[in-house]
């Protein structure tokens, strides 16, 4: 069979149904870009740097082109889409919980994150619909990145990581004591291992603000209490990352609490904040997770294994929260087939 005839056998043939990838990755993509567009909504309210506002309508057409393009892919698919969230969950009449600069801050901690999982989910899919969303929504977010870096550099609110003094020659390793940092003296720390310590730094820093301000106006008792256990965490992980810094002479980058306004008014609903600090804490162990694999100093790798637990303890009793108040929206599961076959046999 030819090359043209062998096409022609396929026109008009079905597409092929979502892998399981792809399925549970759109469903994250539509919960995520629904949140996202409650927390744009009331931060462009508020905004009154007209660049940083740029920056934020830039954020909001990113999360749109997300949220439709999951809305069309499960209609042609006769799938029905998460509730996700609403207008209900924002409320832009709320006086202002947090700075221009932490709205700026947040877009590109937001647009870090959105590179790394749009990547990941690109390369999950085998459809060509899905891997051509999945690309357009990458060089978004490439986009967004450089255009809020660059907002950030110009205004001088870009904290840099620090800058150590390059090596005049070439070096092999050949000394065991290279891995050594549990027992006696620690070698220096590679370049690697301080550019995750400082990224740990700035990415708690912002879920450290954002647990401050949802602690603030939190409607419900547990969800309250559950934001202060969050801020202390972050706080106890900021300040073991900027301990190890510290120890070697290197500037850790300086939290900025003074972003988070007086306001006890709630802009979200109880469940938006849930879910988002959720997903924070999601993101943490895996970069976690990635920061053990690009440091071989013992005394970091167990550092980072015993926080990266801490949190996923954090994130369980989040779920359990969640629960509690029917908020939590069940995710794609397969076939629960033990059911099935009991269901069979009592019929």
């Amino acid at each position: 069979m030819t090359g043209s005839n062998w096409l022609d056998a396929f026109k008009g043939k079905p597409k092929q149904p979502l892998t399981v990838a792809e399925l549970s990755n759109l469903w994250i993509t539509y919960m995520r870009g629904t949140m996202t567009l409650c927390g744009l909504k009331y931060f462009l309210a508020k905004v009154e740097d007209p660049d940083i506002e740029r920056i934020l309508h830039e954020a909001k057409n990113l999360a749109l082109f997300d949220v439709q393009k999951v809305t069309d892919f499960f209609s042609s698919e006769s799938i029905t889409l998460p509730n996700g969230f609403t207008d209900k969950d924002v409320n832009t009449d709320a006086p202002r919980l947090y700075s221009d600069a932490f709205f700026l801050d947040y877009i590109l901690d937001m647009a870090k994150f959105l590179l790394t999982q749009t990547g990941l989910m690109l390369t999950q899919s085998a459809r060509l619909d899905i891997v051509d969303f999945y690309s357009k929504s990458l060089v978004m977010a490439k986009d967004l990145h450089r255009n809020a870096k660059k907002t950030a550099l110009e205004k001088g609110l870009y904290v840099r990581p620090p800058y150590i003094t390059n090596s005049k020659q070439n070096q092999t390793v050949e000394e065991k004591s290279f891995l050594k940092g549990l027992i006696g003296k620690a070698r220096p720390l590679m370049a690697q291992e301080i550019t995750s310590l400082v990224y740990n730094i700035k990415r708690n820093t912002i879920g450290k603000a954002l647990s401050i301000g949802f602690s603030q106006v939190a409607q419900s008792d547990d969800v309250r209490a559950y934001m202060i256990r969050g801020r202390d965490i972050s706080k106890k992980h900021i300040d073991a990352f900027s301990d190890v810094l510290n120890k070697e002479f290197l500037r850790a980058p300086m939290p900025w609490d003074e972003q988070v306004l007086d306001s006890t008014e709630p802009p979200f609903s109880d469940k938006l904040m849930m879910y988002h600090i959720g997903a924070l804490s999601a993101y943490g162990i895996g970069e976690y997770g990635m920061s053990i694999a690009q440091s071989p100093r013992p005394d970091l790798t167990l550092l980072y294994a015993r926080l990266a637990a801490e949190i996923g303890r954090f994130a369980h009793d989040g779920v359990k929260i969640m629960l509690d108040h029917g908020w939590f929206e069940q995710p794609p599961l397969t076939v629960d087939r033990d059911a099935l076959t009991l269901k069979r046999k009592n019929w």
